[in-house]
């Protein structure tokens, strides 16, 4: 009877070694992956618009896991840039003790640019949701990743379309004003403006910089009443891109049209609900979904019953996250190595974005290009190129 009850006894506990195995493979290691954005600070609203849609991307994700490591979920370290490189830089160090695999952000250009060189370090791959500025990808850095298109591409479509534009109108807009924040993105745009705009035919009236944050834009616009600009082009981010329209829509300076190029609040939703009347008619440059897919319009609806606008901000970084679960999936590793591998050999397709397959050459997403987009009757339409054209473009808007 003392043998049966040890057989017995020895039988489960053998049974109950052999079950935590089973019950451990069943639960595969989660892959921790760093998102980071400025979510406090000057840029806070766009960096939460980023990390919200970040967010949306994992739990999308994770209704699978990546099935190339049994059905294992992303582990989402959520990191505050605070708005400035240096606080950026210093989260890239908590990701990389942290044991991240990669990390996916920052959307401001200086703040790419700090987070990317400071994760090269450890091979860290890291994917640039939004940030602009060319330099970010011309380093030679392994580990970066840009899915969007940087500010040349977007200046050099921009610059062109207002070409075609303004000869198919008859060329009743001569002399164009630009008024761009200080730091990298919009100086390195207005840049880029300023020496392309005159091969075209336009004459730059002049180059105006403001400070991030700038509460008040009246002697700016006193300034662009003075010189009488047929065409304003703004490159700011949205708290400022916002109140400069306003106040040109207080101080009743009406050009010919407002074409902004990376416009902060240009193709904003939230811009267009907030003030639709200084909204009205402007034209912006800049990211945007593919109004074809029908995805779009069903993560638009996600995003709005959150509470939330559907900003570029969320659908770039949604995507951005999307691309690097199918590096991942493809490098069948949560290794940094093989996912660097894994992006830079990527043909990522899957998307909402007018980019066609990804192919990066040093870092850089080849198909990645801005749309045109313009508000017209309370809504924000695509009018250029053709093939994703939702309105025809009204230009000038003004005599």
């Amino acid at each position: 009877m003392i043998k049966r009850r040890r057989f017995i006894g020895q039988s489960a506990a053998a049974a109950s070694a052999l079950a935590f195995p089973l019950i451990g493979g069943a639960q595969p290691k989660a892959v921790k992956v760093g998102i980071l954005h400025p979510v406090t600070g000057a840029l806070a609203f766009s960096g939460q618009q980023c990390r919200a849609g970040a967010l949306l991307a994992v739990e999308d994700i994770n209704r699978t896991g990546i099935r190339s490591l049994g059905g294992a979920k992303l582990d989402a370290m959520l990191g505050d840039a605070q708005s400035t490189p240096q606080a950026g830089t210093a989260e890239i160090e908590k990701m990389n003790e942290a044991g991240c695999s990669a990390v996916v952000g920052a959307y401001a250009s200086a703040i790419c640019l700090a987070t990317t060189q400071a994760a090269a370090k450890y091979d860290l791959p890291h994917v640039v949701d939004v940030g602009v500025a060319d330099q970010i990808v011309q380093r030679g850095l392994k580990n970066t990743f840009r899915f969007g298109p940087g500010y040349a591409t977007c200046a050099q479509i921009a610059v062109s379309n207002l070409h075609v534009l303004n000869t198919v109108a008859g060329k009743p807009a001569k002399t164009v004003m630009i008024i761009h924040e200080e730091s990298l993105f919009g100086t390195g745009t207005a840049n880029l403006l300023a020496r392309e705009l005159p091969g075209y035919g336009f004459e730059v009236k002049d180059v105006v910089k403001h400070a991030n944050p700038t509460r008040d834009f009246n002697n700016i616009v006193l300034r662009m009443k003075s010189l009488n600009p047929d065409i304003v082009i703004p490159a700011n981010y949205y708290n400022e891109y916002a109140l400069l329209v306003r106040t040109m829509q207080q101080q009743k300076v009406l050009p010919k049209a407002i074409y902004s190029v990376l416009g902060g609040a240009a193709s904003s939703y939230k811009f267009l609900k907030e003030f639709p009347d200084a909204a009205d008619g402007i034209i912006d440059c800049n990211h945007w979904f593919n109004p074809k897919d029908k995805r779009s319009a069903e993560l638009r609806r996600r995003v709005e019953a959150k509470g939330l606008y559907f900003t570029y901000e969320v659908f770039m970084t949604y995507t951005a996250v999307r691309l690097l679960a199918d590096a991942i999936e493809r490098a069948k590793s949560a290794e940094r190595a093989a996912i660097n591998d894994a992006l830079q050999k990527s043909t990522f397709s899957d998307h909402i974005m007018p980019y066609g397959p990804t192919q990066f050459v040093n870092g850089q997403n080849q198909g990645a290009q801005p749309l045109m987009t313009q508000v017209i009757k309370g809504d924000i339409r695509v009018i250029v190129p053709r093939e994703y054209r939702e309105a025809e473009p009204i230009f000038p808007l003004r005599a």
